[in-house]
Order: C-alpha cells, then structure tokens, then sequence
C-alpha cells in the first residue's frame, strides 16, 4: 500500500513499500506525463540523470509501456553527466543506453548526449548550445517566467550527502544562476570532472520528480522534505523547488523511515 503526502513547497510525496510497488507507479507517471506532453506539445522533452534511476524506470521497457509509449516523440537530455567516454562504466548515457534506450524505439537523432572529447568545461558549453537551438524550435518548451528551459520532466536521484544532479552541498555551483549548464572539475564523488544543469534550470521544469531509494538516504530525506528549522543544514535537494511546475517524491519504505508521518495518508 502507497503512502502519499503533500505540502506546497516541498511536493507530493509517494512512498513505497517495495521497489516493485515504485517502480510501476514510477513508469504510470512518466507514461501518463508523455501522453500529455506529446497531446499538448507534440514531443515529449525528458532529463535523466544517473545511479539507480535507470533501473527503477526498468518497467518502462516492458509491457504496457513499451507498446502504449510514444517512444518517437520523446527527446532525451542528461540533468547531469560525468565527462568520461560513453563507453565507460561511469558515463550516464552508457548506464541509460544499456538499461533503457536500447530497448525502447527511441529515435537516435532524438538522443542528446554531450560531448565527451573535450575539457568539462567546453561540453557544458557544447551542451547548453545545443539546449539553446532546441528551445528556438520549442521542442524543449521556454518558461513564462525567465528564459530557462522549460523541461517536460526531469528525472533526479538523491545521494545520501542530499545532491543531486550533480550539484553537492555546499559547492560554488549551487550559486550559478545565469548559465543553463555548467561544470565541475572538483565533484566530491568521483569522477571529479562533469557537467549539470543548474538549479534554475531544474526549477523550471513542468515536473521534477525525485526517486529515492534505501535508509542510507533517509536522514537527507528529512532534510530535504520536513520542517526542521532554520538551523537545517542547505541540502540541495531540498533547493529543488519548481516555480510553476510540480515536484513529486517517489520514496521506497526505508528512505522515508525518518519522515514526519503526520502529512501521510493512505
């Protein structure tokens, strides 16, 4: 039985208790959000990011889903990318290549990867160009409030320091508020050299969901999501607040363990 919860600021919540029960409802979510965006827009502009995320979209590539799916009006983007080869066990794109978009009828030109033979700096560059030319044609929407993109979904894990994307406590590019897409050569987890969209670009998106698994996270699942004072430290997932769009947790039992219960009904 799914546990939901909501609070203007922080979002839905929907917690899980087994990672079968998320990873359908996960797949609904995104197949309904797809159905509606190709309705309304003709395409479907979705951002991944990377660790156990592709795993829980698995049911995607199975049935229903992988019949019902409009799979070639999707576009696909990365929130946050390591700049290593797109053969490499690190690489995002490879992590989502071998689990999903192999086994799906995604378009390949439709498939937006960065740049991996060029310094961290320069694929952030090459990356946000490339978002630039597609919010021209609005196969990537543009917000009504800023000139952000405006994403039909971005799709983001938690680590258990509270980052996401790859954007990590207490790090200058917490701060970047006028590049789309920026990089870092110094990611306190290895490797050290990626790109990642910035917070307002996440915050501009139509829906953001969070997907977090596991009690390692659960304490940065508190953080993030309950009211906790002003001594509370500045987690980035808890910055990840969408200005006109929707935020939805997906949660497995344990990460939410130490959730106020209070905002939960069945």
């Amino acid at each position: 039985m799914a546990l939901f919860g909501a609070h203007k600021d922080t979002g839905e919540k929907r917690i899980h208790e087994s990672l079968d029960e998320l990873r359908t409802d996960l797949a609904d979510y995104i197949a309904q959000l797809s159905e509606m965006s190709v309705k309304e827009r003709g395409v479907f502009a979705i951002a991944l990011s990377g660790g156990s995320l592709i795993g829980l979209m698995g049911k995607l590539c199975e049935a229903p889903y992988n019949k019902t799916v409009d799979w070639a009006k999707w576009y696909i983007f990365w929130a946050d990318e390591r700049v290593v080869g797109k053969s490499h066990a690190d690489s995002n794109y490879k992590l989502a290549k071998d689990g999903l978009l192999s086994k799906v009828p995604i378009v390949p030109s439709h498939v937006h990867s960065i740049n991996d033979s060029v310094s961290a700096e320069q694929a952030a560059n090459d990356y946000e160009f490339v978002i630039r030319q597609l919010v021209r044609t609005r196969v990537i929407n543009v917000s009504e409030i800023n000139d952000c993109p405006k994403f039909d979904l971005i799709l983001l894990g938690m680590g258990p320091d509270g980052h996401v994307a790859s954007l990590f406590p207490n790090h200058p590019v917490l701060d970047e508020n006028n590049e789309w897409v920026t990089f870092l050569t110094d990611s306190p987890k290895p490797p050290p050299e990626r790109i990642t969209f910035t917070l307002p670009v996440i915050n501009s998106a139509s829906n953001v969901a969070l997907v977090v698994t596991g009690g390692s996270k659960s304490e940065a699942v508190h953080l993030a999501i309950d009211d906790v004072g002003p001594a509370c430290p500045s987690l980035p997932a808890r910055m990840v607040r969408p200005t006109k769009g929707k935020l939805v947790w997906f949660l497995e039992k344990a990460a939410s363990s130490k959730l106020d219960s209070a905002q939960f009904s069945e």
